[in-house]
């Protein structure tokens, strides 16, 4: 089970960028699918994005057309580009990953980033 760490996170203006990384202990080439988890202060955790090995990623409604998320296997890091960022946006974002399939009972999760989005 590989250790994830999340970094990137901050304060931003309405309409600027942020880019999220997770960085994994050990490989994530064969891991099935990585994605990022969403949670606002009284509110439900919202999948943002997945990507499975070698397929393509999907989002949630609500950040289409301005996220955008990747996978280094080189660098054995996940990436979430986040781009025309919104108030509705902040949150604290987890990195976690399945090692074999959707909703892996071996699922690892990073600490948590928090994004804030205001003026």
């Amino acid at each position: 089970q590989v250790q994830l760490v999340e970094s990137g996170g901050g304060l931003v203006q309405p309409g600027g960028s942020l880019r999220l990384s997770c960085a994994a202990s050990g490989s994530i080439r064969s891991i099935y699918v990585m994605g990022w988890y969403r949670q606002a202060p009284g509110e439900q955790r919202e999948l943002v994005a997945t990507i499975i090995r070698g397929g393509n990623p999907n989002y949630a409604d609500s950040v289409k057309g301005r996220f955008a998320i990747s996978r280094d296997n080189a660098k054995n890091t996940l990436y979430l580009q986040m781009n025309n960022l919104k108030p509705e946006d902040t949150a604290v974002y987890y990195c976690y990953a399945d090692p074999r399939l959707y909703n892996d009972p071996a699922r690892s999760w990073g600490q948590g980033t928090q994004v804030t989005v205001s003026s």
